[in-house]
């Protein structure tokens, strides 16, 4: 059973459903009420409440837990490192034209910011917005010619990221080290310490193991 927090434009050839579980006891009646055998939590590095979830439902039914998750990654020398979002716009300086590319849902940090432009980019429109910028509407993956001409469009000088890893974004870092713009990137919160795997393959060996 695939588990989805939100909609897909994509037809899936597998059972799935779509939405929360209504935290841990939700989902603890929900794996006991479909019989699941395992849960592998392939949610986003930054979802932390949800990998706590499996982790503490997990434990309790004693079932087994993989993290299925690609690698952070590595940092820059000249990247500006921060815990979370909150400290990312304190340290962004007045006057920055920033390119927030953190999600629709994760630019809350910045709302009171009205000392600074924002580009936000997201896949679903923002319900607010920083109160000097624009937004675009747009699905990775991003090439690095579509990164260079938006920063260069905008005159960027500060790109925010959260440290998701993988490749469909990974041009923005290219590009901002390109035109020489200043990265302040959000680190990965500290998630429960479980079997991870890096690849859906050895996650497909996992689950074929379970049968064993």
């Amino acid at each position: 059973m695939l588990s989805l927090a939100g909609v897909t434009q994509k037809p899936l050839a597998i059972p799935y459903r779509v939405g929360g579980f209504g935290g841990v006891e939700g989902l603890l009646a929900y794996v006991r009420a479909e019989g699941l055998r395992g849960i592998i939590d392939a949610t986003h590095p930054f979802a932390a409440q949800m990998s706590q979830n499996a982790y503490d439902a997990t434990k309790t039914l004693k079932l087994p837990l993989l993290r299925l998750q690609r690698p952070p990654w590595p940092s820059a020398p000249k990247w500006q490192n921060v815990a979370d979002l909150g400290e990312a716009a304190k340290v962004t300086p007045p006057d920055a034209r920033v390119f927030l590319s953190v999600g629709s849902q994760s630019i809350g940090a910045f709302l009171a910011r009205d000392n600074i432009w924002c580009l936000t980019r997201s896949i679903e429109p923002p319900a607010r917005l920083p109160p000097h910028g624009e937004a675009v509407l747009q699905r990775p993956p991003f090439t690095l010619e579509n990164e260079l001409a938006l920063m260069r469009r905008h005159k960027i000088s500060h790109l925010v990221s959260k440290n998701a890893g993988g490749r469909a974004t990974y041009a923005k870092l290219k590009a901002a080290a390109a035109l020489g713009i200043q990265v302040i990137m959000v680190k990965r919160p500290q998630l429960p310490e479980v079997l991870t795997v890096e690849t859906v393959a050895e996650a497909v060996k996992w689950v074929e193991n379970l049968g064993e």
